[in-house]
Order: structure tokens, then C-alpha cells, then sequence
């Protein structure tokens, strides 16, 4: 296999779950290798994740999508296991901007795959999400139930990955994915150092929540009404995003001693 087995590339790590992985990665003992495009997130966070760890890691104003950039990282570094994050994640905004969701989501984890067997590495582990289950499914969600119809764009995306990961473990037998399903993550590193801060219109109700807290909104709006719920309104699972990076890590140690392919959900409980 190749590479230090402690030397992880980390796709989107300058975004919410990607700066709070990073931290994660290094405090486990992991060299990190960020690349991020900086298109929903702040160059500064590096900085921070250095203040927190006492360990700045590597960071590259990448594209993920451009194989050149990637290939040119990766050829400098080490490097044994993926994390990728990379992609846009607006439910709503991928189903004004399907094209783009389409385009982008597909293209970076195509081009990191490309990338990965271009320089024989083994380990991957692909942040998806629970939307992939559809929505004809009854709680609790669980790892044997198989894949449903999603209600969007951006589900589609995290669906499709999951299958050209999956078909191409099935051509390599010592190919390492690791499937990590979750809905909504939510709070910050105990420092205040980072957080979820996104740039422009949030997509994720923490933040719109904060805005309202500080003054930045009138009112938050709550959207349903028919849910079989005491309120009518939708219940749904959050994860703190320090239990989310920790399953992270933990998922890369599962994959450098684990081959094939391996769905975990991650939620509360």
C-alpha cells in the first residue's frame, strides 16, 4: 500500500466538517493535506486550525476538480488515505442549480478517484449523507436498508458517488471505501475558533438560527406543517460536528485495515 499511513488528503477541510476533521486528523496523530477552493469558506481557518492544534497543516487553494492541481499535490506528499468532502451541499439551492450541482459534485469526486489510481492509493473515505435512503423510508435508518428516490439534486449526487465507489471496489480488490451516512450537523470546536460560517445565503438552519440570535434576520421560518409530529413540524436527527469529525478519523483507521466497501451511519445515539 502505498504512502505513510498517518498522511491524509482532505477535500473541502477549510469547510465546517472539513476544519473540524482537520483538527480531529491532527490531534490523531495524522499529517493533513487541505486542498479547498475557498468557494464556501475563509483562508483564516487554516490559521485557526493551527491555534488549536499547535500543528498548522498543509493547505492548497485548490480546485479538486482540476487533476493537474490535485496530481501536482499529490505527487508531493505521502499521501495514504483520502477524506473527501469537496462538493456543494445546498439542498434547496441544488434544486435551483441542478446543472451546476451536477457538474460540480461529480466532477471532483471523479477526478479524485482518477487521481488515487493514478498513484496506486488505496483508501477512501466518502462523506455522503442519509439523503441517499430516499424518502419512502420509516426511521430508524439503517445500514442494510437499500438506497431510495431522492427528493434532490444534491442527494442524487451524494447517491451517484456512492455508486462509482462502490463499482470500482468491485473491479479493485484492494481498494478500502468507506460510506459515511449523517443528516444534519451542527455546533463548534469548545475554542470558538471555528464554527460554520458560510459565505452568502446559509443553506443549513444553524446558522439562519444564529442570524436571528444576533440581530442579522427578523425571524426564522419554519417550513412544514403536516408532519406526524406533536407540532406538525419535521423532526430531525443532529450530530455535533466534533462526533462527526471524530467518526471521520475513526473511519480512516477502519479503511487502512478493512477492504472493500463499508456504509456506517453516523447520528446521535
Amino acid at each position: 500500500m502505498k504512502g505513510n499511513k498517518k498522511t491524509v488528503l482532505l477535500t473541502g477541510g477549510a469547510g465546517f466538517i472539513g476544519s473540524h476533521t482537520a483538527v480531529e486528523l491532527i490531534g490523531s496523530g495524522h499529517e493533513t493535506i487541505i486542498a479547498d477552493d475557498l468557494s464556501n469558506s475563509k483562508a483564516e481557518v487554516i490559521d485557526r486550525i493551527g491555534e488549536i492544534t499547535g500543528m498548522r497543516p498543509v493547505f492548497y487553494c485548490c480546485d479538486v476538480r482540476d487533476r493537474k492541481a490535485l496530481d501536482d499535490i499529490v505527487k508531493r506528499h505521502d499521501i495514504a488515505s483520502v477524506i473527501h468532502l469537496a462538493g456543494f451541499k445546498g439542498v434547496g439551492e441544488s434544486s435551483e442549480k441542478p446543472l451546476e450541482y451536477y457538474r460540480n459534485n461529480m466532477d471532483s469526486a471523479l477526478t479524485v478517484m482518477e487521481v488515487m489510481k493514478d498513484h496506486g492509493i488505496k483508501n477512501i473515505v466518502f462523506s455522503s449523507s442519509a439523503t441517499v435512503y430516499g424518502i419512502d423510508k420509516n426511521p430508524p435508518l439503517t445500514e442494510d436498508m437499500k438506497k431510495g428516490e431522492c427528493s434532490n439534486p444534491y442527494g442524487w449526487t451524494k447517491s451517484m458517488i456512492e455508486q462509482i465507489l462502490t463499482d470500482t471496489a468491485a473491479k479493485d480488490p484492494e481498494l478500502s471505501v468507506v460510506l459515511l451516512r449523517y443528516f444534519n450537523p451542527v455546533g463548534a470546536h469548545e475554542s470558538g475558533l471555528i464554527g460554520e460560517d458560510p459565505k452568502g445565503e446559509p443553506n443549513n438552519l444553524m446558522p439562519l438560527l444564529s442570524q436571528v440570535a444576533a440581530g442579522k434576520r427578523d425571524k426564522l421560518t419554519v417550513y412544514g406543517g403536516n408532519y406526524d409530529t406533536p407540532d406538525g413540524t419535521c423532526r430531525r436527527d443532529y450530530i455535533h460536528v466534533m462526533d462527526l469529525a471524530a467518526g471521520h478519523v475513526k473511519a480512516i483507521d477502519y479503511a487502512a485495515n478493512n477492504r472493500g466497501v463499508e456504509i456506517f451511519n453516523l447520528g446521535t445515539g
